[in-house]
């Protein structure tokens, strides 16, 4: 994982030297308490500039003698025709994006009406300007680091200190801090190639949570066996590469409630198997495994911030790869809850993995709840672009809470329908089910209609991330190819909505 930057808190007064970010109205409107040198420069340049003030707009300017500052950036905070929810996260990567490389950089947490911002916003805003810190070059050999150098000092993150007379936030941004560690551990997992990253290797990155609280346990093949988990292990066949499922328990709460349980697909690369992808685009298909890296980066911020909960992390971990051994269009599989399912698509591998590991959590963990998360379907994608999962729920109360966990983090949802009428799409010719439906009709509904053959009566919900986990539009605090999407979504859910207070 790339450093993050480092940011502290600490009076309202103007710093001895480095960069000062101003938020900035109209016509270079600042807050009164910001020092009057300061507040006159910053009006001058922005009427010679011409500077709106429009949101996340910045004008950069070289202080003149008399300031010790280096620089003042005026980042602009007048609102669109709609505010979005992550605008705070938003004006964070714009901090942060625009202080690159400086030795020391300050931001004036007053907003230019006069009105502070409160701690919960500051640790939005240190969020934001931590998340658009990230990056994964680790592989490069040119650029940022070269034969073994140091980084380049213009590619590192600026030592942020938020200005501020408010109590809480250097409690709140710590807990922020666990958030970005969990959301850029989720986003190395994606980015990682899949000749580096296998099931194993993605298994012993779980097992590294260790080092912060949580309990992991890794089932290996003769286990899965064991318990008769054949609608997963039909997928690893194919691959020289040992199949996981990993379980991860943070323990947290108070009282003695049953978990929350999250489930994550983690196929490492799908070449689609027999079924075979088309060449064009399978390099992407590294990130087959988003909803399992979303999976082990919420743990690792509900650990990281000690939530007041109890919660597992259930992932399978396979490669859908292609040889002699792999599964064949027409085989017929057990599931471990005694399903047969006849697989008519080899490259519909993901619900397969699901249907194992979903039947598990709720059997042995009898959970309050669960949901999971899958790059299921290239369908949620032609349906809703790159900016909402889809969600699909046997539980009203749940989907809403998500839904609402959703909006307030920018990692948006859109429920879709499931329902008994699509029952006969999935109805199997020689096995109880089957794993496509007959077309090209409903896709992503059929993906969660199997699904939910394997949750019996557990309030579940099923968000498809395909769209959304990997190759989603960059913005001001994500330019990572791998997003991290689901992280702070699933965080927020829990924390509104279950941890003991």
């Amino acid at each position: 994982m790339s450093s993050l930057p480092t940011i502290d808190v600490s009076p309202l007064a103007l710093p001895e030297s480095g960069v000062l970010v101003v938020p900035t109205g109209e016509n270079g409107k600042v807050a009164d308490t910001l020092p009057e040198a300061v507040a006159t420069l910053a009006r001058k340049a922005a009427g010679i500039a011409k500077f709106k003030g429009k949101a996340f707009a910045t004008l950069d300017i070289v202080a003149p003698a008399g300031l010790d500052l280096d620089r003042i950036v005026l980042v602009g905070t007048v609102p669109g025709k709609t505010t979005p929810p992550d605008s705070l996260l938003k004006l964070g990567g714009t901090i942060a994006a625009k202080t690159k490389g400086a030795e020391k950089a300050a931001f004036w947490s007053v907003m230019p009406d006069g009105t502070p911002f409160e701690a919960a916003q500051i640790a939005e805003i240190a969020l934001g300007a931590m998340l658009r810190g990230y990056e994964f070059d680790r592989y490069k050999t040119k650029g940022g680091k070269r034969n073994g150098e140091e980084e380049d000092e213009a590619d590192k993150p600026a030592a942020l200190r938020i200005l501020t007379d408010g109590p809480q936030a250097a409690t709140l941004i710590e807990a922020a801090r666990a958030i970005a560690d969990g959301t850029c551990l989720a986003r190395d997992l994606v980015n990682e190639p899949a000749n580096v990253l296998g099931p194993v290797e993605f298994a012993e990155a779980a097992q590294a949570l260790s080092a912060v609280g949580v309990d992991v346990e890794v089932l290996d093949e003769a286990k899965m066996r064991e318990l008769g988990m054949h609608a997963l292990l039909g997928v690893a066949q194919g691959s020289p590469r040992p199949p996981r499922l990993v379980v991860m328990r943070w323990s947290g709460a108070d009282g003695d409630a049953a978990p929350l349980a999250f489930v994550g697909k983690g196929v490492v690369f799908d070449t689609g198997g027999v079924s075979i992808k088309p060449a064009a685009g399978m390099d992407e298909m590294k990130g087959d495994m988003g909803g399992a890296a979303a999976v082990v980066g919420l743990m690792r911020a509900l650990a990281g911030r000690k939530a007041k909960v109890d919660a597992i992390g259930v992932i399978g971990l396979v490669e859908n790869a292609v040889d002699g051994n792999a599964q064949r269009p027409g085989d017929i599989v057990k599931a471990m809850s005694g399903t047969t399912i006849e697989v008519l698509n080899t490259d519909a591998e993901g619900r397969l993995v699901l249907a194992d590991a979903l039947w598990y959590t709720q059997d042995r963990f009898k959970p309050r709840l669960m949901v999971n998360l899958a790059t299921l379907t290239g369908a949620i994608i032609v349906a809703l672009g790159n900016h909402h999962a889809g969600l699909f729920s046997n539980n009203d109360e749940l989907a809403e809470r998500l839904l609402a966990a959703g909006l307030a983090t920018g990692e948006k949802l859109w429920r879709l329908p499931i329902g008994p009428e699509y029952d006969k799409m999935i109805e199997g010719k020689f096995a109880d089910i089957k794993n496509i439906g007959g077309g090209r009709a409903a896709g992503s509904i059929v993906g969660a209609q199997f699904l939910q053959r394997f949750v019996n009566d557990v309030p579940w919900a099923h968000l498809d991330v395909a769209g959304t986990a990997m190759g989603s539009p960059a913005s001001e605090y994500n330019q990572s190819w791998g997003s991290g999407y689901g992280v702070r979504l699933l965080d927020r859910f829990v924390a509104e909505s279950y941890e003991t207070r």
